[in-house]
């Protein structure tokens, strides 16, 4: 039996018309664009030869269309709890339009009217955890740049919000794991795009 501790790879979708633009895109179920697909399918190559316990994707087109073309699409789970940040009335919005209406806002902060909390979504994020924590192995998930910033930092035992502090980019490869032994959550890897086209 593998003494080896288990890490989460933390995939993000690629580029769709809004993550261009710089819109929101919580539920919002736009497709990759051309560039997106692209660096999905350079994202596969990046994680070939890796096995997993479990592989989730969000159920959303761009993340699941991004696990899908880097290879994981037959033998992904589907999990809800890996939708993006519901953004309420800031779906759509780019930040300079929100700021206009709202000049000291911050998401990780404010969250959003008719939407999500920071802490509502680390809520998610922390049933993510427990699952994954469960499979007794590497697990890969695919899902979107809020909702897996907020998960890092509750795999690491900061509050929702500290999800601010981790930027990333589409198409990126981030991997959590433990420093000695599971009673330590670390960061292993964060944002690496490499192998993103444009990058």
């Amino acid at each position: 039996m593998s003494t080896a501790l288990p890490m989460l790879y933390l995939a993000r979708h690629g580029d769709t018309a809004w993550t261009v633009s710089g819109q929101h895109t919580g539920r919002t179920d736009l497709p990759l664009l051309p560039q997106g697909e692209e660096n999905a399918r350079r994202l596969g190559e990046r994680l070939k030869g890796l096995s997993f316990a479990k592989i989730y994707t969000s159920p959303l087109q761009r993340a699941t269309r991004t696990c899908e073309l880097a290879g994981f699409g037959a033998i992904a789970e589907t999990d809800p709890d890996l939708m993006e940040w519901d953004y309420g009335q800031y779906e759509g919005l780019k930040r300079a339009e929100i700021l206009k209406q709202h000049p000291d806002w911050q998401l990780f902060r404010d969250g959003c009217p008719g939407g999500e909390s920071a802490v509502q979504v680390g809520e998610r994020a922390d049933r993510v955890i427990a699952r994954v924590r469960a499979a007794q192995g590497n697990v890969l998930l695919f899902s979107s740049g809020h909702l897996l910033r907020t998960l890092c930092a509750r795999w690491l035992g900061l509050d929702p919000a500290g999800g601010r502090f981790f930027i990333l980019s589409t198409a990126s490869l981030s991997l959590l794991g433990y420093e000695h032994d599971l009673s330590e959550p670390v960061v292993r890897l964060w944002n690496d795009n490499r192998h993103v086209v444009g990058a």
